[in-house]
């Protein structure tokens, strides 16, 4: 289980040491709804926080990120990942949420972040419809310091679910959409489906 590291904003270093927190896993796995947990937390601690995400993920609202259980918190939204450091201001933690929609630059910024005393939450997808690595995920993996990979729940058997099965024919990268469009689902349960299609 991960505890968050304790900071002492009395004593606010800003040449201290930031690092690089990702939560990933399928579509219905409670990815955003972990990012928001730990923003609050660090808003319960009175740390100065600020949240991003893609604006091409307006699903819910054109701002705010949204969990699929309603849970909100306001954010910026932004088209490219650069833009995220000319928005960010003197804050401790940044969140990023669907990280997965952003281009690869995303992997720089996330570090230029860290490497500047900023604790950085991102969560995203880490496998598309096609059960292949999301856009800069792995990237983004390969550079945190602490990785949290949740679970959802396999709609066809009950198991523990890792992929997004995409319902529609679509082979497009991007789709966005919800249990219209996807299920949670298994290895197996995925390629049986895989398959059928």
């Amino acid at each position: 289980m991960f505890v968050e590291p304790k900071i002492d904003n009395r004593n606010f270093d800003s040449n201290r040491s930031g690092w690089v927190e990702v939560v990933c896993g399928s579509m219905f796995s409670g990815k955003t709804e972990e990012l928001i947990r730990r923003i609050k937390r660090a808003m319960i601690a009175k740390q100065k926080v600020m949240i991003f995400k893609p604006a091409t993920d307006n699903r819910y609202h054109a701002e705010n990120v949204v969990s699929h259980n309603d849970n909100s918190i306001q954010s910026s939204a932004v088209n490219f990942a650069n833009d995220i450091l000319l928005r960010v201001s003197d804050c401790d933690v940044v969140g990023v949420d669907e990280a997965q929609f952003f281009d690869e630059e995303i992997i720089d910024v996330v570090n230029k972040l860290a490497n500047s005393g900023k604790r950085v939450i991102v969560a995203g997808l880490d496998m598309d419809f096609a059960g292949r690595p999301f856009g800069p995920m792995a990237g983004l993996l390969s550079i945190a310091e602490y990785v949290t990979k949740v679970h959802a729940i396999c709609v066809s058997c009950g198991n523990v679910a890792s992929y997004s099965f995409r319902r529609t024919k679509s082979n497009k990268k991007v789709v966005l959409g919800e249990t219209d469009i996807y299920e949670a689902r298994c290895r197996k349960c995925y390629k049986e489906g895989m398959n059928e299609k």
